[in-house]
């Protein structure tokens, strides 16, 4: 037997042994009470912050190691923690648990024919796996909706983050057992190399796979899942300055949308103007953007108004930079801006500066996004903005979930139906 086979088969080994315990945790959690869960997450804030340094010191070798190993800006901004960042996870959790409980909701009810009472209510998805790159915040945010969701869940972070990864899961685990709900309810599959991802990929005992993270995650779940999975999608986002747009708001928007945080899937990676503002609205756009550090690439037509600009690729209009690099491309209408969309898009969020109602209506029903905005910033698709408390990831597919993810997005249904003696003819 290769060494390769006998890791593959250790880590299955392993993930069997977590399968069944988070098996048995969620059958408890599925039963447990609002307020047995929300003591739960209220102890699991307060233990993020009274592990604040323990955090920060794993964060800063994560940090360290990441900057060894060449990790790029980007990626180094979703691993840095800060005392900000903790705080903000601890009262991500707390809004968590200040939020309604899904499980048990009545999601619609009525009478048959028959007189047979039927009811739709709200249960738990069961055992979910995720799988996650460099955020470590990721891992408190995903605990805290699955357990208020009544799901149990296996974390499998990035090896970036893991130290940090380890030092929140055993806080987070403390508080959950001292509130007295199964230690398995929240599980970190610490075991390195990809075999021992993609043996959680395999494992029988989840009944969802959630990745986050790039591209080359998503192809391997796509290549190697077993379970049925949610893919949260890349964020290739545009905004478009239409020719009615309001000149006040372009560069504040546009400024926000790049720059305020450019490692997050939500900020704009490609700009369009239509040709009849371009002559003055993209020099004071482009000026703004480069005071900000922002590299520009752009078609023909954008690099004749502004000069100080790179050629755009055909790989441009399609790539996520996750960086200050940003697209520019000047279109004749509407029509163009969305078939641009449509062509490059990746079904994130999109957004259109525009007063004409008309052209604002259009390009809501139009476009083909989780999240579809007029005269805002795409940086606003955020499960915490949408009131979802936080979110496991955004979801760009059709089935199940779309857009961010928060609690209800966690559960399925079940029927549950009341008769009276009735049989079927």
């Amino acid at each position: 037997m290769s060494e390769g086979w006998g890791i593959i088969m250790d880590a299955s080994l392993i993930l069997h042994e977590m399968g069944k315990k988070a098996r048995a945790s969620a059958a408890v959690l599925a039963q447990a009470s609002s307020a047995k869960k929300n003591e739960a997450l209220r102890a699991m804030a307060t233990a993020l912050r009274a592990h604040k340094d323990d955090i920060l010191e794993a964060n800063g070798r994560d940090m360290r190691g990441g900057e060894e190993n060449g990790l790029g800006q980007a990626m180094l901004d979703r691993l840095k923690l800060t005392e900000h960042r903790v705080e903000d996870m601890a009262v991500g959790i707390e809004e968590v648990a200040a939020l309604p409980d899904p499980i048990g909701q009545t999601v619609r009810g009525y009478v048959n024919s028959d007189g047979l009472k039927i009811a739709q209510v709200r249960v738990p998805l069961g055992v979910v796996g995720v799988i996650y790159e460099s955020r470590p915040n990721v891992t408190a945010d995903t605990a805290a909706l699955c357990l208020k969701s009544g799901n149990a869940v296996i974390l499998r972070g990035g090896s970036e983050a893991m130290n940090s990864s380890r030092v929140i899961v055993s806080a987070l685990i403390g508080a959950i057992s001292s509130a007295g709900l199964p230690e398995g309810c929240i599980q970190l599959l610490d075991v390195p190399g990809h075999e021992a991802t993609t043996a959680l990929m395999q494992l029988d005992d989840l009944d969802v796979l959630i990745p986050r993270g790039g591209r080359g995650l998503k192809k391997a779940v796509r290549e190697h899942c077993a379970v049925p999975c949610i893919m949260t999608g890349d964020g290739v986002c545009h905004t478009y300055i239409a020719a009615s747009a309001d000149p006040q708001m372009c560069v504040p928007i546009v400024i926000n949308a790049k720059t305020q945080r450019p490692s997050a899937c939500n900020a704009m990676e490609t700009l369009l103007i239509h040709k009849d503002v371009a002559p003055t609205v993209l020099p004071a756009v482009a000026n703004a953007l480069v005071a900000h550090g922002v590299e520009l690439r752009g078609d023909a037509a954008a690099r004749e108004i502004f000069a100080d600009m790179e050629p755009a690729a055909d790989e441009d209009w399609s790539t996520e930079y996750l960086d200050l690099i940003l697209s520019v491309k000047i279109v004749n209408s509407l029509d163009e801006a969305l078939a641009h969309i449509a062509r490059w898009g990746t079904g994130h969020s999109e957004s259109i500066l525009t007063t004409d109602y008309a052209e604002a209506e259009k390009f809501l029903d139009r476009v083909d996004a989780a999240a579809v905005y007029v005269n805002a910033s795409t940086r606003f698709t955020d499960g915490g903005v949408f009131g979802l408390g936080a979110e496991i990831g955004i979801s760009t597919q059709k089935l199940h979930a779309r857009g961010p993810m928060g609690i209800e997005q966690l559960t399925s249904t079940k029927y549950k139906i009341r008769g009276s003696g009735q049989v079927r003819r």
